[in-house]
């Protein structure tokens, strides 16, 4: 529904099994391990969780830190739209959310490549957090030029998407050493721990960086419910310059508490988010470095891939299957009926008024409903046709398209001069939580029925495939559909004869003729419609095939492969 909010569907998946190298020994085969991975434990006495609660909690940390970066990219799109950027700039930044569904293409080489001597995970953990906890200091010093100082010059985008492209980019890498790491930190009976530490752990750390960021950052929501005094800004901010980087780094503690901005105790890490969090990262990632040693009860078993060149041979080897090639065409295009509901409803919101730290607070009472919905869904996925769950979701989410566009029409109308009333974020409340029902009754068919037709031979790799896959189905008709707003939108000048707004450049000369644009035709409700549309005719026509994909035999989707 909003970028701040909207679920990510599967966006964090699991990499392909790959033959360990380092970069100063042979190569060996790789051990067998669980189910689509490449490590495995020796057998060991079994350990309660509490032997074990150090390497758990550093787990939960890890994965904290890996959230922040996705929370703040999440909550950029609504600072951009709070600050009238076009949908153009929208999707170009949107290009941000895709490094977590293409990191299949490079989790192979952080699979086999690094130092023994320092440790296969930790020669990418660490390195990668350095990196971001750096970036983020020295972001902290650019960011409020990158959005624009309000004085005339607005957000720098492209380099917006630049950056945060490569903070994604990163996240993404830290994810999969931080996910192979948990295979062999945790002992086999302790590793189930490993996938909570994951959920709560990065949730957590999107909370932080992106629904805390937002309503600390606003100065409306500081001002009503944390200040007695009003101020003009929110008790966050994203930037700090050079000079009070520097001063802060050197100053004494006496000092830091009685000059300003940080008089009467308020310390630079309420002020400065992104140098606070970079700082947490350094620290972070040197006691890392220095005090956590990584297991070596790795043993040589049968292996899954036999090297780098192999594993990206297999993956070809497994998409040229008719079965695959089929499942992969029919995803990538059964989403685009979610598009402008998912992509641009939020936005459209924040454009209508609707602050966006309200909306980004909605994912509060969401985050139960979260945690229950994927262990009831799975009682009715679990069976031989995980798709007929999909099938059935499908026209329900589809409506909830047209009631979200509903949403925004009605904005306005209900519109007061103190806000919005209590009835209608109870509506968009609702609302919400019918589009996660739906949303996660389709989402969690697909990981049921990935599960179920990945060759378990190669399931690390078959089933990352599988996934990256359903994640591009839905990251290409977002962009997409951010782009095209723009275009569909129908303005005309009003107050000054001869003019149009067809171009920018166009309203400008009718603004600058003393005229205005004026929306008679609002993209948006063009694109909700027409995507419905697509989206029904998708489930008309191409859904039955989309079922038929179950009665496949196993024998459709095993791969066969030349030794």
């Amino acid at each position: 529904m909003a970028p701040a909010i909207a679920a990510e569907e599967g966006g964090r998946q699991r990499r392909a099994g790959t033959r360990q190298h380092s970069l100063d020994v042979t190569a060996e085969p790789p051990p067998d391990g669980l189910p689509g991975d490449t490590e495995a434990l020796l057998p060991a006495p079994a350990r309660g969780c509490r032997a074990e609660l150090g390497s758990i909690l550093l787990l939960l940390v890890l994965y904290v830190l890996q959230g922040i970066p996705l929370g703040l990219a999440g909550s950029v799109p609504l600072i951009l739209q709070s600050k009238s950027a076009s949908y153009t700039d929208q999707a170009f930044f949107s290009f941000v959310f895709w490094p977590f569904s293409l990191k299949l293409l490079w989790a192979p080489l952080v699979d086999a490549v690094y130092v023994r001597g320092f440790g296969r995970r930790k020669s990418w953990l660490v390195p990668t957090q350095y990196v971001l906890g750096l970036f983020m200091i020295y972001m902290s010093t650019q960011v409020d030029a990158l959005l624009g100082d309000g004085h005339g010059r607005g957000p720098d985008v492209a380099a917006l998407t630049v950056t945060f492209f490569l903070f994604e980019f990163l996240a993404a890498t830290q994810d999969i050493a931080v996910d192979g790491w948990a295979l062999t930190m945790l002992s086999r009976e302790n590793v189930g721990y490993a996938s909570t530490c994951n959920s709560v752990g990065q949730t957590a750390g999107y909370f932080l960086g992106n629904v805390l960021f937002l309503a600390l950052e606003s100065a409306s929501f500081c001002n009503k419910y944390l200040r007695f005094e009003p101020q003009p800004q929110g008790i966050v901010t994203l930037s700090a310059n050079s000079r009070e980087v520097t001063w802060f780094a050197t100053a004494p503690l006496p000092q830091l508490q009685q000059t300003p901005p940080f008089r009467g105790g308020q310390s630079c890490v309420t002020h400065y988010f992104l140098f606070f969090w970079g700082a947490v990262f350094l620290v972070t990632t040197t006691l890392v470095a220095f005090l956590k040693k990584e297991n070596q009860e790795l043993i040589p078993a049968k292996e899954e891939t036999k090297g780098i060149t192999d594993t990206y041979r297999l993956l070809f080897s497994i998409i040229k299957m008719p079965a695959v090639l089929t499942f992969c065409l029919l995803i990538l295009t059964s989403k685009v009926g979610f598009s402008a509901a998912d992509a641009v409803t939020g936005l459209k919101l924040v454009e209508e008024g609707v602050p966006k730290e309200h909306l980004a607070l909605l994912a509060v009472p969401m985050v139960p409903l979260q945690i229950i919905l994927p262990l009831v869904i799975s009682k009715y996925t679990a069976g031989p046709q995980p798709l007929n769950t999909f099938y059935k979701a499908m026209p329900y989410r589809l409506l909830l398209g047209l009631e979200f566009a509903f949403l925004v029409w009605w904005a306005p109308k209900v519109k007061q001069e103190g806000g919005f009333p209590v009835y209608y974020y109870a509506v968009v409340v609702l609302s919400y939580a019918l589009h996660q029902i739906t949303l996660y009754s389709m989402y969690v068919a697909i990981m049921a029925f990935n599960a179920k037709v990945s060759d378990p031979l190669i399931g690390g790799t078959y089933m990352t495939l599988l996934n990256t896959v359903s994640n591009l189905g839905g990251n290409w008709p977002s962009t997409v559909a951010l782009w095209l707003v723009d275009p569909l939108t129908v303005k005309e000048c009003v107050g000054a004869q001869g003019h149009t707004c067809a171009t920018a450049a166009a309203a400008e000369l009718c603004t600058g003729a003393g005229g205005s644009c004026v929306t008679t035709l609002d993209g948006y409700y063009v694109e909700s419609v027409i995507c419905v549309i697509l989206g029904f005719a998708w489930w008309f026509f191409l859904g039955p095939k989309f079922k038929k994909l179950q009665d496949e035999g196993q024998s459709s989707w095993k791969c066969k492969r030349s030794n």
